[in-house]
């Protein structure tokens, strides 16, 4: 079978890297972005073209949302398999004859991160039976946690992502500019946040909250409060607050 991934992205790197790490041929990645394609054939000696797309069996798209729709019509092959690799797009943002499905790994991606990808799940969706075991199949391949998921369902997992992941790393970069305008080095906090994140792998999240607002400690709200001078980390300081209370009825 001839897979080819499009993009060159951290979605794309890291595919390409899974793929390699567990013996799963690539025949080309193909893009736009000539350095970074340069780059990642580099690494992993897969041949790249920014010009030719090479004929294949399955294609996996991974870029960006607002553009699957317009790279899908470069593949011609009506005989293909066509994967998207978005978690808040339907397989049918794809524009071809060809046979249609997607492949979301649920993690974030950095190249310059490495990745354990035997433990990112992977939802797969497809229109028959056959592609949909064909790419359990190779996903079980690189990890142990696939699952197969409409649309539908993908909609709620990515947004349960982007409060898990996006919006915590926006908390992290919010504390950086309050630690950062006082001098205290941000590698300090770092012991309490790996300590949270690991608390929930054995405690349900509402079981592990700690901190003023689940005590409702009002002298300490309020010092804070009177502390923060940014006007966006006050309204966020307070709005996480009440959710807090909401949550535990205080």
């Amino acid at each position: 079978m001839k897979i080819v991934i499009i993009g060159s992205g951290n979605v794309a790197c890291h595919l390409a890297r899974a793929f390699q790490e567990n013996k799963i041929p690539v025949s080309q990645i193909f893009g736009r972005n000539e350095s970074d394609l340069k780059s990642i054939s580099h690494q992993l000696q897969i041949p790249f073209s920014t010009d030719y797309l090479a004929d294949a069996d399955l294609y996996f798209i991974c870029v960006s949302d607002a553009a699957i729709g317009e790279v899908s019509k470069l593949i011609t092959n009506e005989k293909c398999l066509v994967a998207h690799t978005s978690g808040s797009l339907p397989k049918e943002i794809l524009e071809g004859n060809y046979r249609k499905a997607s492949f979301y790994p649920l993690q974030t991606f950095s190249k310059s991160k490495n990745i354990t990808y035997s433990e990112i799940p992977f939802f797969v969706e497809a229109q028959n039976n056959q592609d949909l075991e064909l790419l359990k199949n190779l996903a079980l391949n690189i990890s142990k946690k696939v699952m197969a998921s409409t649309y539908e369902k993908r909609k709620y997992i990515h947004l349960t992502a982007v409060f898990a992941c996006n919006f915590v790393n926006h908390l992290f970069a919010r504390a950086k500019e309050i630690s950062d305008s006082q001098e205290i080095p941000f590698d300090y906090f770092l012991p309490l946040i790996k300590e949270t994140t690991e608390k929930i792998e054995i405690l349900e999240p509402k079981l592990a909250q700690t901190g003023p607002a689940v005590r409702n400690d009002q002298r300490v709200l309020k010092l804070h409060e009177e502390l923060i001078t940014n006007e966006e980390q006050l309204k966020i300081y307070k709005i996480m607050n009440e959710s807090i209370k909401k949550m535990y009825e205080l």
